[in-house]
């Protein structure tokens, strides 16, 4: 009764009463635009966009699907409509002073990746499918689906992680079933192949608190041995939105000597991305000030770091972190 009279108050044009019966839903949208489009920012934009639509299009629901496959409708093809423009952020060439990077490995397409907090992941409750929730949120995955094409990582994502029926997807897409089947089949075979790596430590756990307290103390002594051990043998480091990417224990130890070898020396203060472990990182200036560089992001195997992740400063503020560091670690 009390969802029924909501209903008709948004009807009606109650500003109020749509936002109660959206509430629910708007963290986890949230992240289904972020899977879908792989930065923080474009995420939010999506979901106003969506949040406006819907709002403007209330009148016209009709209850015939659940108020939550509705605003997936919505915000799925926002997302669409989003990925199939050309404004997408562009690479960023090196920028970082007296330091000069080995040549990389390759150059990496998707530039506008961004890492999503774990402290906006923790309300949102939904139904899994073919994923783990930690694995479904993960920069690799996020990354992977950046390169499929739009549709199918729609599909993938509305099927495997969120659950939907395949006829739910078909409404929300205006296609077919059996257009659905093919595009998921697409998306699966689209999808690298992890092979035989070792699963991560558990979120918190003793084995992977010991992975990043040794990880914590290398990097703020730049000691490089200690680093290069913990390391995979195919160990990927990127750093969007600069393009450069390293893969393999040796281009990487590399790349870390240049930075040690430029006499940068960093705090790191602890946090989490995508389910992964992160820190924000503070460069050390001789007035004791420590100014914020950048957030890097861990992904795990087993007990060693088989990819790490360099984002700039300007995504700090999203996980709480200050522009700089006081002497006194205050900001």
């Amino acid at each position: 009764m009390i969802a029924g009279d909501l209903m008709d108050r948004a009807r009606a044009g109650d500003g109020d009463a749509f936002r109660e019966l959206t509430e629910p839903h708007r963290r986890e949208l949230q992240v289904h635009c972020y899977r879908m489009l792989g930065s923080l920012q474009d995420a939010e934009d999506a979901l106003q966009d969506t949040l406006l639509a819907a709002w403007q299009g209330f009148g016209g629901f009709e209850g015939r699907a659940s108020l939550r496959t509705w605003l997936y409708r919505i915000a799925t093809n926002r997302c669409l409509n989003a990925r199939r423009s050309a404004g997408r952020r562009q690479a960023k060439e090196w920028d970082v002073p007296h330091v000069e990077p080995p040549e990389p490995t390759r150059l990496g397409e998707v530039v506008w990746l961004e890492p999503f907090p774990d402290a906006l992941l923790e309300s949102v409750v939904g139904p899994e499918a073919r994923y783990e929730q930690t694995e479904a949120i993960s920069l690799a995955f996020v990354t992977a689906l950046q390169v499929l094409p739009p549709r199918q990582v729609a599909v993938l994502i509305l099927r495997d992680v969120l659950g939907f029926h395949a006829g739910e997807v078909a409404d929300m897409l205006d296609s077919s079933v059996e257009s659905v089947k093919s595009a998921l089949k697409r998306a699966r075979a689209g999808l690298p192949r992890t092979g035989d790596r070792e699963p991560p430590p558990a979120s918190g756990s003793p084995s992977e608190d010991a992975i990043v307290a040794k990880f914590v103390r290398a990097w703020e002594s730049a000691d490089l041995d200690a680093l290069v051990a913990l390391l995979t043998d195919d160990v990927f480091m990127s750093m969007p939105p600069m393009p450069f990417e390293y893969e393999g224990r040796d281009v990487v130890a590399r790349f870390c000597a240049a930075i040690f070898g430029a006499g940068r020396r960093f705090d790191l203060v602890p946090t989490r991305a995508n389910g992964q472990p992160a820190f924000g990182a503070y460069l050390r200036a001789p007035s004791g000030i420590r100014h914020g560089t950048g957030l890097y992001v861990l992904t795990l195997a087993g007990d060693r770091i088989c990819a790490m992740t360099r984002f700039e400063n300007t995504v700090l503020p999203s996980f709480g972190l200050p522009r700089s560091l006081s002497p006194s670690g205050t900001r």
